[in-house]
């Protein structure tokens, strides 16, 4: 099986996308094949995929042997209402067997494949199936996205434990953006203390995907 990475995050607007574009540019930089997909996406209206388009555009740049591939090759389920995909699909059954089909194609193409997940870890795909079971259906590791505003402490340590009682192999990455000056104050010195292994998305990028593929 090829190397699959699954990005997920402690909220919605934490930056899967944005880290999913980092981690395809980094690695395509070390000569590797890369492949995304998003398994489902919602919000998506008149044939706009407000993720999807972009991650295709810049996976067709990275890989060209992605060049002919449309939007549905990887965003295979989506959805109109922007909401949790269980209530976006009216609570219709998720189709996994159309995203691992999806992903066999894509696999053929790629060494590693990004997998950008929607919303947090226990975000329904149906009433009762999370995110965070698709992560385990996929088999992936896992990169947890997570914030440097106050408040992080708590949500970072709730998702890693998550993932810790599942049993997902994973790594934790802060995305700080310029407005969580507080941050090194009022959240990293207990994060110091407790010796937490973490990576910076704006430093670590070449120490993460290092990490990430062994």
């Amino acid at each position: 099986m090829k190397k699959r990475i699954f990005i997920t995050a402690t909220n919605t607007d934490i930056g899967k996308t944005y880290t999913t574009k980092l981690l395809l540019r980094e690695y395509a930089s070390r000569g590797l094949k890369v492949g995304v997909i998003k398994p489902v996406e919602t919000g998506v209206i008149g044939g706009v995929y407000p993720d999807g388009d972009l991650l295709l555009a810049l996976v067709k740049e990275l890989n060209p042997l992605m060049k002919d591939l449309c939007v549905e090759d990887i965003v295979p389920i989506a959805y109109e209402l922007p909401a949790a995909p269980f209530i976006a699909s009216a609570g219709e059954k998720f189709d996994l067997k159309k995203v691992l089909d999806a992903i066999e194609k894509l696999e053929a193409l790629c060494d590693i494949l990004i997998i950008e997940g929607a919303g947090g870890l226990f975000v329904p795909i149906e009433k009762e199936f999370m995110i965070i079971d698709l992560i385990k259906a996929l088999e992936a590791s896992a990169l947890l996205v997570t914030h440097c505003s106050l408040g992080c402490i708590n949500d970072t340590l709730l998702s890693k434990k998550a993932l810790e009682d599942y049993e997902i192999v994973h790594e934790i990455v802060f995305n700080c953006r310029e407005d969580d000056r507080s941050f090194h104050q009022v959240s990293l010195p207990y994060f110091k203390a407790i010796n937490f292994r973490f990576f910076k998305l704006s430093s670590d990028i070449k120490q993460l995907c290092e990490e990430l593929i062994h």
